[in-house]
């Protein structure tokens, strides 16, 4: 039998390594289905309830595997679901490819059924690069090309393949007059600054006497020589949330998250320094950073399209992590003056103190930060971390304490629901011998975490390590928008948009054949955990929490507190409620000592 274009597509991925493509079947790709018979199933096809799940695993398989995604759906409103899941690859700079399908080329301007311009759809999301195939011929530089795009520049690439192209009889391109030959394969490169700039950066480093230095997902490589170059400079270390997982939270001058969701510390870093070295992260919060005038900065950063922003940089430094810093540490000198150091050491100290005693505040019926706090210790250290959009993305920031080998990340720059749940699926086809915790507010859960858990289900018992302990809480509430309503419009909680209909989750995950355990006596989150980390099968843990415990931002501003107030004397139906959590929460930054319950 002759190969077909289908056929070749699957054959072209497995030669590039593809082992895995996430997907949801669709008449648009049925071409593709039929060779995927024919392949035996290679690369498996792992199947969604959604293709705006399966863009999601794609982007936690790339996340935590550092390969290239691959995702596949049918054309049409197929096409229309993946693209969430593809602005997050893309706007947090993971590499991805998307295959989707796409009516009979005859057909196409005829506003034939499911017909949408997808190259107009596509243009934006897969900027880098997206093409239209429509010859046989065309598809090895178009497929090799997506594929190497998408690997160098850390980004998403999509191809769109007819239904008719797909069947066709494949042929390659030949030696001949507007034909584009192809190859497989993309070498790894090592970017370093030149030595001028690379002077100029450490006579600025130098130069400082309160340094601080915040790391993203850029450094991720670099951690060792991150370390070394913070004890040069006895700097201070702050982490954008995609970088919570560069440093451990065990080195005491780590300050931890930086931002909204951030620590105290990391605020109180940035508001004293004199000098910033900013290194693989583009963090978008400026309020967060030193003022303008402030301090001398350094910046360095792989993409030269993201270098010198968010921040006066005096020196930006284009290249990678690793190799910048190993090129720069010979020219930094010791700092022989400890002080500032000391001084960042006993700020974190005293923030884990806090931290402990929020914890244990009394709540109604659980404090959702205590949920977080006794989960940190009992993590395993090859742990994977995932987490949503939400309220519980501070709990997530602020108590879980990394260490060893525990990866973690959420949707960073688009910030979306949903991803929580795929992310981890993702995650244990990358690593299946490794124990993921899915962390998910209510809201997360009921948007599209339930229909994850039947894909968990389907897929858990080939998992070496099938432990996956998906951790919800309940709190029939929009809890995030609900507290941004009140801090930052000065509106009260508006129940017909924030409160969420009951649903049973730890029953919903015993009737699909997982573990299932709800918890409402705080004296009981402990044990719960640990029945969790036992389970011979994925396990959701449904935590009954309080509402009204505020996700307080490290440092609110008095405009931030006169809009809360406001949104309370309206009419807030939460008001007396919040004002007692929210006192209790901000109590225990002056409380010193002991732990109060």
């Amino acid at each position: 039998m002759a190969e077909l274009v289908s056929d070749y597509v699957l054959r072209r991925l497995r030669e590039w390594g593809v082992d895995k493509v996430f997907s949801y079947a669709g008449d648009g790709i049925n071409g593709i289905l039929a060779a995927w018979q024919r392949a035996g199933n290679e690369p498996r096809f792992i199947q969604a309830r959604h293709e705006e799940l399966a863009a999601f695993e794609t982007v936690g398989y790339a996340k935590f595997s550092g390969r290239v995604g691959v995702c596949m759906a049918t054309g049409g409103p197929g096409a229309v679901h993946l693209l969430n899941g593809l602005y997050d690859a893309k706007m947090d700079h993971v590499p991805v490819v998307a295959i989707v399908g796409q009516q009979g080329s005859t057909s196409l301007g005829g506003a034939y059924q499911q017909e949408i311009d997808l190259n107009s759809l596509y243009k934006d999301v897969a900027s880098e690069y997206v093409q239209f195939v429509s010859t046989p011929q065309q598809l090895p530089n178009a497929l090799d090309r997506a594929m190497r795009t998408s690997m160098a520049k850390r980004t998403l690439t999509a191809l769109i393949i007819p239904g008719d192209v797909q069947e066709a009889e494949y042929s390659p391109p030949t030696h001949a007059f507007k034909m584009v030959p192809s190859s497989l394969g993309i070498s790894g490169s090592t970017v370093v600054p030149d030595r001028e700039a690379l002077e100029h950066a450490a006579e600025v480093l130098n130069s400082g006497q309160r340094v601080a230095m915040m790391v993203g997902q850029g450094a991720r490589g670099a951690a060792e020589e991150v370390q070394q170059v913070a004890d040069v400079l006895g700097a201070g270390v702050a982490k954008a949330l995609l970088g919570k997982d560069v440093l451990s939270d065990e080195l005491p001058y780590v300050t931890g998250v930086s931002g909204l969701m951030g620590t105290r510390p990391s605020w109180e870093l940035m508001r004293d320094c004199d000098t910033l070295l900013m290194i693989g992260a583009s963090f978008p919060y400026s309020q967060f950073l030193p003022e303008f005038d402030q301090a001398r900065a350094v910046q360095i950063d792989i993409d030269p399209t993201l270098i010198g922003m968010r921040y006066p940089f005096e020196v930006n430094l284009l290249g990678d992590a690793k190799a910048t810093l190993s090129q720069l540490l010979p020219l930094l000198q010791r700092k022989e003056d400890r002080t500032w150091r000391r001084q960042v050491e006993e700020t974190v100290s005293g923030w884990w103190d806090v931290m402990e005693r929020r914890a244990h505040v009394s709540a109604d019926p659980i404090n959702p930060e205590r949920v977080f706090h006794e989960l940190s210790p009992m993590l395993p250290d090859n742990a994977i971390l995932t987490t949503d959009a939400g309220s519980a993305a501070n709990w997530y920031g602020r108590h879980l304490r990394v260490r060893g080998d525990i990866r973690g990340s959420l949707s960073g720059t688009l910030a979306t629901m949903g991803p929580g749940m795929p992310y981890a699926t993702g995650a244990k086809f990358a690593h299946p011998d490794r124990p993921v915790f899915a962390l998910v507010g209510d809201g997360a859960m009921q948007m599209n975490g339930i229909n994850e858990l039947i894909t968990m289900a389907h897929y858990w018992p080939e998992w070496s390590d099938p432990r996956v302990v998906v951790a919800v809480l309940n709190n029939s509430d929009l809890n995030q928008v609900t507290w941004e309503m009140r801090a930052m419009s000065g509106a009260p909680q508006f129940l017909p948009s924030q409160e969420l209909p009951e649903f049973p989750y730890a029953a919903y995950a015993e009737s699909l054949g997982l573990r299932g355990i709800k918890v409402d006596d705080p004296d009981d989150i402990t044990g719960s955990w640990q029945q969790a980390l036992r389970a011979d099968r994925p396990c959701l843990v449904e935590f009954v929490t309080d509402p009204a415990v505020p996700p307080i931002p490290p440092e609110a501003n008095w405009e931030q507190m006169e809009s809360t107030v406001s949104a309370l004397l309206r009419g807030d139906p939460d008001a007396w409620s919040v004002v007692k959590a929210g006192t209790k929460a901000k109590v225990q930054e002056f409380v010193p000592g002991r732990t109060k319950r």
